[in-house]
């Protein structure tokens, strides 16, 4: 291993256990990571019911890492209902079979049951995502096209959620 691959992987290292060690307090700050700030916030239904809402905190660039989005849960939901839905997602965004099942795998060894009151966060960075529920660490996945589809979800401008896009990005929807 080179002395630069050998640099960057602690860094990356560093940088993940600092996210990991993230209190949920911090989220709940106006920056949870140094140099975001929070773009915009926004709620999600389904058949009129809340699910959730959502809160996008973000640097210069809010599509690009590194950003935060943390859903706030207002319905009881199985971590495998949360994983078809982002499947399905983002397939409508040109993901393929042989990527999503992979990625399912993993959204599955990850993603909790939720109840209401809880959250989770996706904290995306540019080798991957990194994820919290209520505050505390429960995984990466360490794949740039996973964390660009995943959060494509609700930032591609091909989202299903138009409406949730344009209030997380703090504007009416310029097709950016």
């Amino acid at each position: 291993m080179s002395c630069s691959s050998n640099s960057r992987m602690h860094e990356r290292r560093r940088v993940l256990l600092a996210l990991l060690a993230m209190p949920l307090a911090a989220l709940a700050s106006p920056e949870p990571m140094p140099g975001l700030r929070r773009w915009g916030s926004g709620t999600f239904r389904r058949l009129g019911l809340l699910i959730y809402e959502a809160t996008l905190w973000a640097g210069d660039d809010p599509l690009q890492p590194p950003l935060a989005l943390r859903l706030d849960y207002h319905r009881s939901i199985r971590g495998a209902v949360i994983v078809e839905a982002s499947v399905k997602e983002m397939k409508k965004l040109g993901s393929d079979e042989a990527e999503l099942g992979r990625w399912a795998a993993q959204m599955r060894a990850l993603f909790p049951d939720v109840v209401a009151g809880d959250s989770i966060t996706g904290l995306y960075h540019p080798d991957g995502a990194v994820f919290l529920h209520n505050g505390r660490g429960i995984g990466e996945i360490a794949d740039t096209a996973f964390a660009r589809r995943f959060f494509g979800i609700w930032l591609d401008a091909g989202t299903s959620a138009p409406e949730l896009r344009a209030a997380l990005l703090g504007r009416s929807g310029d097709g950016r």
